[in-house]
């Protein structure tokens, strides 16, 4: 059947399998994605059945598996990497911003790079140190890098699918805590474009803009406001980079108000950029000032802290009930 209930874990390796079949060029490299299948055994099967050589065990080297990948690419091949978590990615960082977003621009548009770089990120797993981040304004700000994360299950197969069939570097984020989430997968649909926003929720008092992990938590936002009388439209970003100023803009003119949620820091995250362009864009129209929920500006928590760093459904309401008192 075309259409399937899937984690969104299941719905990766789905996406990632549909990749090995159709591509040749298609390999993938990470620790312990082969035989073990991954940490959360997203890649589960892969190397069973496309082998060693396409699905590729590395040494814990992020520097190297990141610097592998693009000798790769500059060979014709499609490299997917994955970063075992979030935090481990920095040894890598190098590689990523000083070689893989800049040789297309080097080479004045000779060379392509189509790596895809998959991190899980966020919270919410009750992790150690190091395996909890949120670093995707890091990546979002580099020139030459596209920045992605689904929200769901249909997404997750889809955004996969158009990052590995572009020719520029994507980091392909995935809400960790959102693994095993069901929603359902069409595998035939017609996919919406990679970078564009997507409107999952009708309103007109308030848009809420999410992303990722706090997708699902702006929507039970947005159902208890309904319960108080107001009616607030959720936006799922998708893309961090390049951002779909047009829709959220379009949203802001028909409700007004806008605010911003990721579990990232407030502190020159993402929701700053867009808080900036969208007061640009919409002054005359905003009812309210652009408001951000975020994480703290500190270092991420011990695992029994972490719901108290992570922007939950009462720091969403309060945001949304201070826009709606202007």
């Amino acid at each position: 059947m075309a259409v399937q209930k899937l984690p969104l874990a299941k719905a990766i390796n789905e996406s990632l399998r549909t990749a090995l079949e159709n591509d040749p060029k298609v390999v993938l490299m990470g620790e312990d994605i082969g035989k073990l299948g991954g940490v959360f055994r997203v890649t589960d099967g892969l190397q069973k059945d496309f082998g060693e050589s396409r699905v590729i065990d590395t040494p814990l080297a992020e520097s190297g598996i990141v610097g592998t990948a693009i000798g790769l690419a500059l060979r014709g091949y499609r490299p997917v990497v994955e970063i075992q978590f979030d935090g481990f990615v920095f040894p890598a960082y190098d590689q990523i911003v000083t070689q893989l977003a800049k040789m297309h621009a080097r080479s004045l548009g000779k060379v392509k790079l189509p790596v895809v770089i998959r991190i899980p990120y966020g919270g919410g797993i009750g992790a150690v140190e190091h395996h909890s981040e949120s670093p995707e304004a890091l990546f979002a700000h580099v020139a030459g890098l596209k920045v992605v994360s689904p929200s769901n299950s249909q997404d997750a197969y889809w955004m996969l699918q158009q990052a590995i069939q572009s020719d520029d570097p994507v980091i392909y984020f995935e809400p960790k805590r959102r693994y095993w989430d069901k929603s359902d997968v069409d595998t035939e649909a017609i996919p919406a474009p990679l970078h564009a926003a997507r409107t999952v929720r009708e309103g007109t008092d308030l848009t809420l803009v999410g992303y990722g992990p706090m997708v699902k938590v702006c929507l039970e936002a947005a159902a208890a406001a309904q319960e108080e009388g107001k009616s607030v439209e959720v936006l799922d970003l998708r893309s961090m980079s390049p951002i779909d100023f047009d829709s959220i803009q379009a949203s802001v003119e028909k409700t007004g108000r806008l605010v911003v949620v990721h579990e990232a820091p407030v502190f020159y995250g993402s929701g700053a950029e867009i808080a900036a362009r969208i007061t640009e864009r919409c002054f005359y129209h905003l009812e309210s000032p652009v408001l951000r929920v975020g994480g703290f500006h500190a270092p991420y928590p011990p695992a029994r802290l972490e719901e108290e760093y992570l922007p939950g459904l009462d720091r969403v309401l309060d945001a949304v009930d201070r826009s709606l008192a202007y």
